[in-house]
């Protein structure tokens, strides 16, 4: 198992329903969409850069936790 997956799973166990519905603020959303178009336009400072690289890890990894979070969900309500 990557290191991603061990920590989504972690994730996921902490309440599968709650991971599921997680969204990042609407602060959060804006920040990452302002970096993604200034790096189309005008490009980013290298802090910059490594601040839109932690977005997208996060997101990753988010993602993968949400994926586990509903197999636990759907194999709790099968009862398995």
């Amino acid at each position: 198992m990557k290191a991603y997956e061990e920590v989504a799973e972690f994730i996921a166990r902490r309440g599968p329903r709650e991971v599921s519905e997680f969204e990042p603020s609407v602060e959060a959303r804006q920040r990452a969409r302002d970096l993604l178009e200034r790096e189309k336009t005008t490009g980013l400072t290298p802090e910059e850069r490594r601040e839109l690289d932690h977005y997208e890890d996060l997101e990753l990894l988010m993602n993968l936790a949400r994926a586990r979070a509903r197999q636990l969900a759907a194999h709790e309500q099968r009862g398995e």
